[in-house]
């Protein structure tokens, strides 16, 4: 069966975050979303943290929708962040990129480079990643905006990576309609979830439609178009007072 997944999601458990997890699990699954794939900010978490954390992602889930605990882990410069869910234990802060991939592929997790945009990490990119990254974020609601990133086609090539989408949720802004789909081949949980995306049953989709249909490629001029139309309007409405 196919199922909806919205991925790169935070909850008030970030620090920057404010919508509790029942919250978000009420608003997702009202939408259709089957999987919420959660991702704290590793900033402020320690292991006892994150095993109250999986409790209470098991607390929030209902019949309806299955949330799933993640940690988006970021190096010390906060410039390159990495999306990671799965059976690992918390890593630490502020570790090099490399390094805390490694941990993740000991430990069976799955890693998604996330908004490779965002301060141009694309820049950082080694190929010796690639063999620790399941995929990469081709278009991060929060930063990559009403179009998909510029900078992540490049990095594709470079490792046989899945291109995922992301909302980076914090607040209604990045309401968006971008999600995965997951084809499951059992009951929704946890480890049919890791099972489905570490065997590449699953795929990106914005509008409803694959990112790679002929039909959304065309649309992506006018999509260019309306993000710059988009963020000249916040400039200007920010130097007015606006907002």
């Amino acid at each position: 069966m196919e199922v909806i997944a919205v991925c790169h999601v935070h909850s008030g458990w970030s620090y920057d975050g404010s919508w509790s997890l029942e919250a978000l699990s009420a608003k997702f699954s009202q939408r259709g979303c089957r999987v919420l794939m959660m991702t704290e900010h590793d900033r402020g978490f320690s292991k006892a943290r994150l095993d109250e954390y999986r409790r209470a992602c098991k607390h929030a889930s209902s019949d309806k929708i299955l949330v799933v605990p993640g940690i988006e882990y970021s190096d010390a410069a906060n410039r390159v962040h990495v999306l990671v869910w799965g059976p690992v234990p918390f890593l630490g802060e502020n570790l090099p990129t490399g390094e805390m991939l490694e941990s993740v592929k000991a430990t069976k997790g799955v890693a998604v480079l996330a908004h490779p945009s965002r301060k141009n990490a694309w820049q950082c990119f080694t190929p010796q990643w690639a063999d620790a990254l399941l995929g990469i974020e081709v278009w991060n609601r929060k930063y990559d905006g009403w179009a998909p990133s510029e900078t992540a086609p490049a990095l594709m090539p470079q490792a046989d990576v899945i291109p995922f989408v992301g909302l980076d949720f914090h607040t209604q802004r990045q309401s968006f309609p971008l999600a995965m789909t997951l084809n499951m081949e059992e009951r929704i949980t946890e480890d049919a979830v890791l099972e489905c995306l570490i065997g590449r049953r699953c795929a990106a989709r914005a509008f409803g439609a694959p990112l790679s249909r002929d039909l959304f490629r065309k649309a992506l001029p006018a999509l260019r178009m309306a993000e710059r139309s988009r963020r000249t309007g916040a400039r200007i409405a920010r130097k007015t007072g606006v907002l």
